[in-house]
């Protein structure tokens, strides 16, 4: 973490402390099951702010209760019955609090401001939902070493519930609908889920597709569904079986007020380019490209894609990294300006205008894009050797 990141982290948990008195009661809902390795790296942030910790145990076979006690004694056992919502709601029952915060073992807290948490709970209706932003790190073959998305986490117990076996989703309580108000809470987390070796995420993707293949028998026209069986195949690099389950979303009625269904146009357009489809991508996102336009990282993946068409177009690639450095980030973490940066950088490479393609590679290392400083030098070399420095 950043020095000013952790300034900024210290402050806040200094200004908890003064709150303690004054705040909406919360209750933050773990579970888990033999998460040794990540279990105190979880809850021991959360120790720094007044809210009641519950931890459900799905089996552990290691020492991730004996972990756990250290920082909660609202310990829980839940017998393992292949439903990851049951034991969500689970939790729910076990917590004192109507409101409740939702975490995985496997998120780390890295920032979280309790007055705007509260200020945000006091302002919207009992029937939303709010989001945390999750950092997604990754050791796949993606531009990025990690991958920005607002996740439903924060609500009040008595109006929504989870459903779905696996990937559950928050749904109201009454009806099961996903369709409900979402707003931004400022919680921030580090989700290291995706990191490991090829054969623990081979086995978490055969585990999490075992599941999803029977909610697709049981509800074959949701799309979530087939969502999450391309994003445990993506997971992988089985960017083929990606593509086909993707594809089979996207040909699905969407609702675009459902974060995921933005995750997957980003997710889906890097695949088809992964798997040589880069004009086919162009065909599905050109029509809706309105629907998603908003988005800073969705017009850095219609850039990307145009750059990596057959053959190039650089300069409609520069408008949509334009447009991508004319968006206003959500907050600092879900900042796209160093990919933009360096890819108008590239772009320009491409072109033939060396000292435009270094001027904005400075600016994307500025940023601190990390591919940005070994392209520079690159440039900078071929400047050199064909005197144009």
């Amino acid at each position: 973490m950043a020095a000013d990141t952790g300034n900024k982290y210290i402050r806040r948990m200094n200004r908890a402390e003064t709150r303690r008195n004054h705040m909406i009661p919360i209750s933050v809902c773990i579970i888990g099951k033999n998460e040794e390795k990540n279990i105190e790296k979880c809850l021991e942030p959360l120790t720094h702010y007044p809210f009641e910790i519950i931890y459900v145990d799905t089996g552990s076979t290691d020492r991730t209760k004996e972990l756990a006690a250290k920082y909660t004694d609202n310990i829980y056992d839940f017998e393992w019955i292949g439903d990851f919502s049951a034991a969500r709601n689970f939790s729910l029952k076990k917590a004192s609090h109507n409101y409740v915060l939702v975490i995985d073992c496997d998120e780390y807290l890295t920032d979280l401001d309790l007055d705007g948490l509260c200020e945000a709970i006091e302002t919207h209706p009992r029937g939303s939902v709010g989001q945390i932003l999750r950092k997604s790190f990754s050791d796949t073959q993606y531009r990025k070493d990690y991958s920005l998305e607002r996740v439903d986490r924060l609500f009040h117990k008595r109006s929504f519930h989870y459903i779905y076996l696996i990937h559950e989703q928050v749904a109201d309580i009454k009806t099961d609908r996903t369709d409900y108000e979402r707003y931004d809470i400022p919680v921030e987390v580090d989700h290291v889920g995706y990191v490991g070796t090829n054969d623990e995420k081979r086995l978490k993707a055969e585990r999490n597709n075992a599941l999803l293949f029977k909610e697709i028998e049981r509800k074959p026209e949701e799309p979530y569904f087939y969502f999450q069986v391309a994003q445990s195949y993506n997971l992988i690099d089985d960017y083929e079986n990606a593509y086909i389950y993707y594809k089979k979303a996207f040909e699905l009625p969407l609702l675009l007020q459902n974060e995921w269904v933005h995750v997957m146009a980003n997710n889906f357009i890097n695949v088809m380019v992964q798997t040589g489809r880069a004009a086919e991508a162009l065909e599905l996102y050109v029509p809706v490209y309105n629907d998603y336009a908003h988005s800073q990282q969705f017009l850095c993946s219609m850039g990307a894609l145009y750059l990596n068409q057959d053959p190039p177009q650089p300069l409609k690639a520069v408008m949509e990294f334009v447009k991508a450095l004319q968006c206003t980030p959500d907050s600092e973490s879900e900042d796209y300006s160093g990919m933009a940066f360096f890819s108008i950088g590239f772009a320009n490479e491409l072109l033939g205008n060396l000292p435009a393609a270094a001027s904005f590679l400075v600016k994307s290392a500025e940023k601190g894009y990390p591919l940005a400083l070994e392209k520079l030098e690159e440039v900078r070399k071929t400047m050199e050797e064909r005197g144009s420095v």
